[in-house]
């Protein structure tokens, strides 16, 4: 009976280190440096910081609903109700928003860019891929309706983890903004995460999900089955345009193309040939802004 027990104390044990492991990879996920990301983009001629330095701009410290401040950008380089918001990937912060930006200034956009929880100077302890950052979006949109008013023609522009926190976001009872730009989003973070696993952990992905399921939802508590932009998906109304690179091999472009099925009403798909993850922009420059332009063309300045 003691070796039994024994026995049964040992597993647990081992059940346990394998789930505070690997929540941990998932929850506190290394996040990358300014430097790094400004050197990055500016290499690919994607970030000029004179230029960014020159755009005339105001900080921002918006209130969470979880209570930690969002750190954002306002930019406004032009008089006009058209307003973009940026939602960064995962390890990114804001400054990674800029190139993105850039298009939509140059298209007469104003902007925000903001740090996600746990990023940048943003508060909030843990990363949840869309879980918790969809609400703390949300905070990013009643700012701007409430300081610009409602009369807004607002579209908001996610890569990657930003992609997929912004279809969550879209995906709740008010669809708050006229037209989205989703970049390289997953489409469900359990199989998300059941691929990575395999393709960078080595560990089976039907061994570990169940353990990480059950620690994320006593940890950080969260339902790891409510990470699902695909759900939010068919809530959703207004134009999105989705954006995927052929090869990318970390989130695969099969997910974006089963989210832009599932969509119903105004949607436009573009699989760029060139570049891996969240590279569509950097390595297929022209045709991502000929796409953008159609879509904007077709979606967004025609029913306005």
């Amino acid at each position: 009976m003691k070796r039994f027990i024994r026995f049964i104390i040992a597993i647990l044990s081992i059940i346990t280190m394998f789930g505070i492991y690997f929540t941990n990879r998932i929850m506190y996920i290394k996040k990358k440096r300014d430097e790094e990301i400004v050197k990055r983009d500016e290499v690919a001629g994607l970030l000029k910081p004179t230029d960014y330095q020159a755009l005339p701009k105001r900080d921002l410290s918006i209130q969470s609903p979880f209570g930690y401040p969002l750190k954002a950008i306002l930019i406004e380089p032009w008089d006009t109700n058209r307003y973009m918001i940026f939602c960064h990937g995962v390890t990114e912060n804001k400054l990674s928003s800029v190139k993105y930006m850039n298009l939509f200034i140059e298209r007469g956009f104003n902007a925000i860019i903001y740090d996600q929880r746990r990023h940048g100077e943003s508060g909030g302890k843990t990363t949840s891929y869309g879980f918790y950052e969809k609400f703390d979006l949300k905070a990013v949109v009643d700012w701007l309706k409430a300081e610009k008013g409602e009369n807004l023609l607002l579209g908001i522009h996610g890569e990657s983890m930003g992609a997929s926190t912004m279809i969550q976001y879209a995906g709740m009872l008010e669809d708050g903004a006229n037209f989205y730009v989703a970049d390289c989003p997953y489409s469900d973070f359990r199989e998300q995460l059941a691929h990575v696993v395999k393709t960078e952990v080595k560990i089976p992905p039907k061994m570990m999900l169940p353990i990480a399921t059950l620690f994320l939802k006593i940890r950080d508590r969260y339902p790891l089955k409510d990470v699902s932009p695909l759900t939010a998906i068919e809530k959703i109304a207004k134009p999105m345009l989705f954006i995927h690179s052929k090869k990318d091999d970390y989130i695969l472009p099969d997910m974006t193309e089963k989210l832009y099925a599932h969509k119903s009403g105004p949607k436009q798909l573009f699989l760029a040939e060139n570049g891996v993850h969240a590279r569509s922009l950097t390595e297929n420059r022209q045709e991502y802004q000929q796409v953008l332009d159609d879509f904007l063309t077709k979606y967004v300045y025609a029913n306005k």
